[in-house]
């Protein structure tokens, strides 16, 4: 238990410096020496705090009711480790995997092969693994919210494959990867203040749909508004290349 609460202490002190981080570059000028600085942190607590829900998600696991004392005579000991153990691995290893991804894009914009390094590439089939888990566990306790975030960890890994395999990318790809990833690590760790966060205080609410949609609706909105920025940039650029 010590070790548990020690996880969630620092789950909690990363993802809350995180989660302010992940503004600056969202809302600032692009590329600047403050974005930079500022993503460096937001990557840097995002990285950590994903590996504290996984470890905390392995504890849930081997002792769910244990590590969830407060839960005790609310919920049986497989809802816990369905959803405090095998959904916080899955999100856990989906947050370390977008915010390394995310990364990757940008260091290696100018070397595309780069970004098959046996890391990234590892950290691909493990959040598919982690997303088939998460899914066949809300299956058997009946539990579709686990199978629908299992879907965006398909997705994930569908979408970052495309792009890692692809052996000509198009010339902006780099950035809207770069976006997808990071932006989709802030859906998670607002997705785990707004929905996990909610079980200390109103447990019924874990798994109430809004917890779980808003945080995604505008994470989803921040990438479509972004990713059309990027392209009217880039049509903007050829557009007067070509009257040059």
């Amino acid at each position: 238990m010590d070790l548990f609460h020690t996880l969630v202490a620092l789950h909690i002190v990363t993802g809350s410096i995180g989660a302010i981080a992940f503004w600056v570059p969202i809302a600032g000028k692009k590329g600047g020496a403050k974005h930079k600085a500022w993503g460096k942190v937001f990557n840097a607590c995002l990285l950590a705090t994903g590996l504290f829900a996984v470890g905390m998600s392995v504890l849930t696991l081997l002792d769910p009711m244990g590590t969830h004392p407060h839960l005790v005579g609310m919920f049986d000991a497989e809802f816990i480790r369905g959803i405090f153990g095998w959904m916080m691995l899955h999100n856990a290893i989906l947050t370390v995997n977008l915010v390394w991804y995310g990364w990757l894009c940008v260091w290696n914009r100018r070397d595309h092969a780069a970004n098959r390094t046996p890391l990234n590439m590892a950290l691909q089939w493990l959040l598919l693994a982690a997303a088939f888990a998460c899914a066949l566990d809300g299956w058997l306790i009946g539990q579709p919210l686990m199978v629908g975030i299992a879907l965006v960890g398909f997705a994930t890994f569908g979408t970052n494959m495309y792009f890692i395999l692809n052996p000509r990318p198009g010339q902006m790809d780099w950035l809207k990867e770069h976006l997808k990833g990071l932006v989709g690590a802030g859906i998670s760790v607002y997705t785990a203040f707004f929905a996990f966060g909610s079980v200390r205080v109103l447990p019924w609410l874990a798994l109430h749909p809004a917890m779980w949609a808003v945080p995604l609706a505008i994470g989803v909105g921040l990438i479509i508004w972004h990713r059309r920025k990027i392209d009217l940039g880039l049509r903007a650029r050829r557009a007067a290349a070509a009257v040059a």
